[in-house]
């Protein structure tokens, strides 16, 4: 049994997925401290997630901002590992996600014999352009506990030669971490202050780089949405990066019904999505919160780490086609909302995952992958 894990947080995606887990811990009786590497940093939106979702304030910032992939992986992996040399006490390292603070923290921990837990484990979009999935393979490579939120992910690891006994389906801690906040997140005012109404409006989240890196590509999503926005209006909450690139195209939305907003708290971001008749995005966490409320959402991606959503939620994957994009708009338009009955996304991951903490370690054999000969 685990008495002195370390949990780490390193992107703002990453909190709604720890807090669940640190809650778990508390109730157990057991001292989970929080590091947050500052892979991404905002005072003001990280306040609101320790207050939303009632954690305490990390017991390190490693402040490594932003950089390369190869700089912040390295900055991450060196102040990580001075941080854990200061702690001799720490007996397990649980890492959630597909960010670069994932990996980094997960091969300190391998290298310095740690026991390593990966939440969300064997989620797989099988793009290796995607440096996230770079990351999850990795990671899942390193970890002792293999902590999966649904059937795919299991098959997965499989496929790839994990010991059985490493793998554990455990549930969605996204999940988990909606359903305590929704009663609040219905509370706030964020409708009133954009001008918006229950069901009336669509919102759009766009943040990676496949997409918003790509000026022509990017071009082409905005006269999509501007042609889905005399449709349904839109509010697009707008990533720090895409609005660098909006900036430097000079688009206007003048006369479009598109409203642009700041990135939002959790909560008001909640309210938003749980509000929206169609929700328009490339983010992974989204895909599966979308599912849970049963929000119509249509993925901007030519692939998914997160194909449960599609199976048995209310994703739809529609690529970048301006068609297909305002066909499955108009059909999201006209559906009934139905929140998926996924199993185990019951609220109740975190728990399950600190139940197995409380066992043994699991085997670390390797089974080789079987090959057609």
């Amino acid at each position: 049994m685990i008495r002195k894990p370390v949990v780490i947080a390193g992107a703002r995606p990453n909190f709604p997925k720890v807090a669940p887990v640190m809650h778990a811990f508390e109730r157990c009786g057991i001292d989970a401290q929080l590091v947050h590497t500052g892979q991404h940093y905002d005072a003001a939106m990280s306040a609101s997630f320790f207050d939303a979702l009632d954690i305490p304030e990390p017991v390190a910032n490693l402040e490594i901002g932003s950089g390369s992939h190869g700089e912040q992986t390295a900055g991450v992996m060196v102040a990580f590992e001075q941080w854990l040399d200061g702690h001799p006490e720490v007996d397990a390292v649980l890492v959630v996600g597909d960010v670069n603070s994932t990996v980094a923290c997960g091969l300190v921990a391998a290298k310095a014999g740690i026991p390593l837990g990966h939440i969300e484990a064997g989620l797989r979009s099988f793009d290796r352009t995607m440096p996230e999935e770079i990351n999850r393979v990795v990671v899942d490579s390193l970890a002792t506990w293999l902590f999966t939120p649904s059937e795919d992910g299991d098959v997965n690891l499989s496929a790839e030669g994990v010991e059985p006994s490493r793998v554990f389906r455990v549930g969605n801690v996204m999940v988990d971490s909606l359903f305590r906040a929704l009663p609040a997140a219905k509370q706030r005012p964020v409708l009133d202050e954009f001008g918006l109404t229950e069901g009336g409006f669509g919102l759009v989240t766009l943040h990676r780089p496949a997409l918003v890196d790509d000026p022509m590509r990017l071009a082409d999503m905005l006269a999509t949405l501007c042609d889905v926005a005399e449709r349904i209006p839109l509010a697009f909450p707008v990533h720090p990066r895409t609005r660098n690139m909006l900036e430097q195209l000079g688009v206007s939305l003048d006369g479009v019904d598109i409203t642009l907003l700041d990135p939002q708290q959790y909560l008001d971001f909640l309210r938003l999505e749980a509000s929206a008749a169609v929700v328009i995005t490339d983010s992974g966490g989204v895909q599966e919160e979308t599912t849970a409320l049963g929000v119509p959402c249509l993925t901007v991606r030519e692939n998914t780490e997160r194909p449960i959503t599609i199976t048995l939620g209310t994703n739809v994957l529609v690529g970048f086609d301006h068609d297909r994009i305002v066909a499955a708009v108009d059909d999201a338009l006209g559906q009934a909302r139905t929140p998926a009955a996924v199993p185990l996304w019951d609220g109740r991951a975190a728990e399950r995952i600190v139940q197995v903490l409380s066992g043994p370690l699991p085997s670390a054999r390797f089974v080789p992958p079987s090959l057609d000969r």
